[in-house]
């Protein structure tokens, strides 16, 4: 597995989930690879008895992780909703890992998606020269999930249309799939549901119908509650990208990283860190997951094209492609910022100048 570029998170946390096994001691819902408290443990970090490290995947509100999972072991599907960039596909991914051992079983929202990605399909050789079979099914991640007892996952619920959102309606709540063609159907197994995620950017995002909203219950995942916090998962996500792509770079200095979430965070509020200046706010989100995708590319540059020391110049070109998504408007804002707030700052003068540069 050491060339994939990105491993599931069962593969990766392997050694993280076979010991929470060993440790777990706590009541496991039927198929659960792990107790709801230690599917916490494994999304929050903490230390077992044995003093094995288990690695935050989430960090926030823990509170908000035990109402997610306690939603799993209800006849309740879960939806993470919020703004772009809050780790609701990380969440989903690693809650998917954690409970049924496979994060696999996805389904990827867009305006093309029909009902065939979500109930089942057909292969159409074999239908025109056996006629509708079990055999001739191609089935759906949701249908594996069904039947194999599992977490199946839909990633951006509202991008799908509205029609076919509902077919979910008959699986949420009565755990069953009809398939009239067979006059027959697929009885979810114990230890099945279903997770998705939905940001609040995206136009129709207020489109599930009444029915289907009954059929979830909606954590709302916010962006980091503080600088620190923000810093820190930029921190741990660069290092683990660095990791995988073996970049001959150095780490970055944690003062870069401070830098870039202080310019994200004052744009996306509004006001200065320190609250004495009103800034005009652009039009992108300016995500944590931006903010890593910014760090990222950086490092890329130091190490191919500088001297693998992440620099002020590094990071410029990233930092304002993310901010100018409106090439009008949002230029402004960012010229704005840029000289009533950065240019005044006066350990800051090395990015001030490869901002101006660019």
């Amino acid at each position: 597995m050491s060339n994939i570029l990105r491993q599931h998170a069962e593969q990766l946390f392997a050694q993280e989930l076979e010991e929470l096994q060993k440790q777990d001691t706590e009541k496991r819902p039927y198929m659960w690879k792990l107790s709801p408290q230690a599917v916490v443990t494994y999304l929050m970090g903490g230390k077992l008895k044995n003093g094995f490290e288990i690695q935050p995947k989430y960090i926030g509100n823990r509170r908000l992780m035990e109402i997610a999972v306690a939603t799993l072991t209800t006849d309740r599907a879960l939806l993470l909703y919020g703004l772009p960039g809050t780790a609701k596909s990380w969440v989903s991914e690693h809650l998917a890992a954690a409970i049924s051992g496979d994060s696999t079983l996805i389904v990827q929202g867009t305006a093309g998606t029909g009902e065939e990605a979500i109930r089942y399909g057909w292969n159409y050789a074999r239908l025109l020269a056996e006629g509708p079979t079990t055999g001739a099914i191609v089935e759906t991640p949701v249908m594996r999930a069904m039947k194999d007892g599992k977490i199946a996952r839909i990633e951006e619920l509202t991008r799908i249309g509205a029609d076919v959102q509902d077919t979910l309606i008959t699986i949420l709540s009565e755990k069953t799939l009809p398939i009239p063609e067979l006059s027959s159907e697929v009885m979810a197994q114990k230890g099945f549901n279903l997770i998705a995620t939905a940001n609040n950017r995206d136009k129709g995002v207020n489109d599930l119908s009444s029915a289907l909203k009954r059929r979830f219950n909606t954590v709302i995942l916010p962006v980091p509650d503080n600088m620190e916090e923000e810093i820190d998962i930029v921190r741990r996500r660069v290092e683990s990208y660095e990791k995988v792509m073996d970049l001959p770079a150095e780490k970055p200095a944690l003062e870069e990283i401070r830098r870039i979430v202080t310019i994200f965070r004052e744009l996306r509020s509004g006001i200065t860190a320190d609250g004495k200046t009103k800034i005009k706010v652009p039009s992108g989100t300016l995500s944590t997951a931006e903010a890593i995708s910014v760090v990222n590319n950086g490092l890329a540059m130091a190490a191919y094209f500088g001297d693998g020391a992440l620099k002020a110049a590094d990071l410029a070109a990233g930092i304002i492609g993310a901010v100018i998504k409106d090439p009008v408007q949002d230029k402004i804002v960012w010229q704005e910022y840029l000289e009533t707030v950065i240019k005044t700052r006066d350990e800051w003068k090395d990015i001030y100048r490869a901002f101006r540069d660019l």
